[in-house]
C-alpha cells in the first residue's frame, strides 16, 4: 500500500487554515460577521495570525525537548499560514478600513502605536516567509538560522500589537489583556525551552523517564 505523502498532523494544519480562511470569506461576503464586519474581519485575521505564529514557535521545542519529530514537518506551513493571515490583516486595514488613503494611514501610524508595532512585526515576518524554502536555506547557510530566530522578536511585537489594539497594557497589567498576557507567557516559556542548559536538562529528564518506563514494562512482563 502506498504511503501517504502528508502526515495526519500536516493534513490537519492545512485543513485548519483553509477552513478558517474559507469561513471568514463566507462570513464577510454573506454579512454573517458583526455589524462592523471590517473590524471583525481584522480581529479574526489578526488573532489567527498570532495563533499560527505561536504554534510555529512551539514546533522546535516540541521536537528537541519532547522528541515530537512530527512537529518539525508542520513548522514551515504554520509559519507561512501565520504570514498569510498577517498579510490579510494588513491588507484589510489598508484597503477596506482606510481605502488606500496613504496620507490618512500615515497619520494613523504616527498616532496609534499598535499600528506601528504591527507594521514592525510584519516587516520581520515578510523576509522570513520569503526565505522559508529550502533554496534559501542552502543559499544563506548558517546565517539562515540566525535570520529566522527573529521570529521570536516578531512574536513579541505581535503580542504587544494585540494587547494595545485591545486597549490593554502588558507592562502595567491594565485593560483587556488576559489573552495577550497568556500568549506572552506561552512565548516566554518557548524561549526558555530554547536555552541550551534548559534544553539539555529536559532532554536528560526525558531520557531517564524513558529508561524508567522501559525497565518498568520489562519488570511487569516478567511477573
Amino acid at each position: 500500500m502506498k504511503k501517504l505523502k502528508f502526515t495526519p498532523l500536516q493534513i490537519a494544519v492545512h485543513l485548519a487554515f483553509w477552513i478558517l480562511a474559507g469561513w471568514l470569506a463566507w462570513a464577510y461576503f454573506s454579512d454573517n460577521l458583526t455589524a462592523n464586519s471590517i473590524q471583525a474581519l481584522m480581529q479574526h485575521t489578526g488573532k489567527y495570525a498570532l495563533i499560527f505564529l505561536v504554534l510555529s514557535l512551539a514546533c522546535t521545542p516540541l521536537n528537541t525537548v519532547f522528541g515530537f519529530r512530527g512537529a518539525i514537518k508542520v513548522r514551515r506551513a504554520l509559519g507561512l499560514y501565520a504570514f498569510l493571515f498577517a498579510f490579510s490583516h494588513l491588507l484589510i486595514l489598508v484597503g477596506l478600513d482606510y481605502g488606500f488613503d496613504w496620507v490618512l494611514l500615515q497619520l494613523e501610524i504616527l498616532d496609534k502605536r499598535y499600528i506601528l508595532v504591527g507594521l514592525a512585526a510584519f516587516t520581520i515576518l515578510l523576509p522570513l516567509a520569503l526565505t522559508s524554502f529550502k533554496w534559501w536555506m542552502k543559499r544563506f547557510g548558517k546565517y539562515w538560522k540566525w535570520l529566522h530566530r527573529l521570529v521570536y522578536l516578531a512574536g513579541v511585537l505581535v503580542i504587544l500589537h494585540y494587547a494595545w489594539a485591545k486597549k490593554g497594557d502588558l507592562l502595567s497589567l491594565s485593560g483587556d489583556m488576559l489573552q495577550p498576557f497568556l500568549f506572552g507567557v506561552i512565548v516566554l516559556v518557548l524561549l526558555v525551552l530554547r536555552l541550551p542548559f534548559v534544553r539539555r536538562t529536559m532532554v536528560d529528564l526525558r531520557g531517564r523517564l524513558r529508561r524508567f518506563m522501559t525497565v518498568r514494562r520489562a519488570h511487569l512482563s516478567t511477573n
